[in-house]
């Protein structure tokens, strides 16, 4: 008897989406523009000057000069992947990190965030959250059935946050790159569209300004609100 064909789902009517574009993202607390190094650079050296751990899961950096700092971002900028993005805090005014889009496959409907770089002033703020949760709606909204994060598996609060999103772990690729002359496994993560609608009511309901008290601290914690849309939880973080 001949075994019955296995093949994936039909997707009819599907059409690849769009890349990135020059619009600024906007939320309540974060604001996300397309990176250069004029309106910038500058400000941003000065969020990660005398922070130099930020770099150390990046293959570029520490950056001990602003001038240095601005050639790098001149030579990133505008690029049409990874496409980057300057994150502003709005409570403080400040820009304070940098994120991009990459790995960006259209025709697979496949977009990652990734190039990940917080000042400390940025970290753990509501417009840190935001500038990933913005990035996810954007990609979902323009019809990506697939949007990942990767990062060094030794990188636990890259690991924590990809959880806290509500991806999904998928495995750990050992010995995947060398970076900065070291080795690195690769922990992936990922959301699919089908699961952004869960995901979205999670964000939407963390980042009300009824769930902060009058301090700023948060009320319903976002792990726990995004922990039934994801399918897998990272063993690593227990």
């Amino acid at each position: 008897m001949t075994a019955p064909r296995q093949l994936g789902d039909p997707l009819p009517g599907w059409t690849p989406p769009p890349r990135p574009g020059p619009a600024p993202l906007e939320g309540r607390y974060a604001r996300l523009e397309p990176l250069t190094a004029e309106a910038h650079a500058a400000l941003l050296f000065r969020a990660y000057e005398g922070h130099d751990a930020v770099w150390d899961y990046l293959p570029y950096g520490p950056f001990h000069s602003a001038a240095s700092y601005h050639r790098w971002v001149k030579g990133v900028a505008g690029q049409a992947d990874p496409f980057f993005y300057a994150i502003r805090d709005r409570d403080s005014g400040r820009w304070g990190g940098v994120a991009s889009f990459l790995r960006i496959a259209p025709e697979a409907g496949s977009i990652e965030l990734g190039h990940i770089n917080l000042a400390p002033q940025l970290q753990g703020t509501r417009a840190a959250t935001e500038a990933f949760a913005l990035m996810m709606q954007w990609a979902f909204a323009a019809g990506y059935r697939r949007f990942e994060w990767k990062c060094d598996a030794l990188n636990l609060p890259s690991r924590r946050a990809a959880q806290r999103l509500g991806l999904s772990f998928e495995g750990v690729f050992r010995q995947h790159v060398v970076v900065k002359n070291r080795n690195r496994d690769t922990a992936w993560f990922a959301a699919i569209d089908k699961d952004w609608p869960a995901l979205g009511t999670a964000f939407d309901v963390w980042l009300s300004p009824a769930n902060f008290d009058a301090d700023g601290q948060q009320i319903e914690r976002l792990g726990d609100l995004t922990r039934l849309a994801r399918v897998a939880g990272d063993p690593a973080l227990g």
